[in-house]
């Protein structure tokens, strides 16, 4: 009797000091991933001085944003594209910026317009081109997206109102002050680039 009484208090013993490390190692590990999400919000939060009043901002992750930037990206280069005026200097700058944006599938086009005389007419006939976005369909998983816009052509004699549809995909690429989305343009093509309209002007 006294051998098992022994043999008892010793398992008991034994399963009461294993109970208390598992309890003790379970509790440690809440509370380690308790203090680790608790500093890693912390970090997202800094404040910024507006004079002497401090602000609460809130750092968020970056792919969150990644198809607003990537819409941001198309609309910036579709604009500094198409959205064009009479003097050849500033043409030339805008196609630079835009070259930045997209792959060997943009300098195409450029030549390809500038081979069709698309810029000597802008300037022979003081056109103006301003481009308005209308949408921008955006898949993400692909990274494709297709551009819906028209294109208005302020000339001396007449505007006329173009439909502006193209398609391409989306490559991640280092940031940098000329490519501040880090994103290229690939693989880039007008579908649609048709006359809608084309309304004569008064000449006096």
């Amino acid at each position: 009797m006294i051998i098992k009484n022994i043999e008892a208090k010793v398992r008991l013993a034994t399963l009461v000091s294993v109970g208390s490390l598992i309890m003790a190692v379970l509790i440690v590990g809440i509370n380690s991933i308790y203090a680790y999400r608790v500093v890693a919000n912390a970090r997202k939060s800094i404040y910024i001085l507006d004079g002497d009043l401090p602000v609460l901002a809130r750092q968020t992750d970056a792919q969150l944003n990644r198809p607003a930037e990537y819409r941001a990206h198309v609309n910036l280069y579709h604009s500094l594209f198409f959205s064009l005026t009479p003097d050849d200097k500033f043409m030339e700058y805008q196609m630079k910026k835009a070259m930045y944006l997209v792959d060997e599938s943009g300098m195409k086009q450029y030549n390809d317009l500038k081979e069709n005389g698309f810029f000597n007419s802008i300037l022979s006939s003081s056109s103006v081109l301003t481009l308005q976005t209308d949408s921008v369909m955006l898949d993400a998983k692909r990274a494709y997206f297709r551009y819906y816009g028209k294109l208005k052509i302020d000339r001396r004699s007449s505007t006329v109102i173009r439909s502006l549809i193209t398609e391409g995909y989306l490559k991640d690429i280092p940031r940098s002050d000329n490519n501040p989305h880090g994103v290229l343009i690939v693989n880039w093509k007008t579908l649609e680039n048709k006359d809608l309209q084309d309304v004569a002007k008064n000449s006096l």
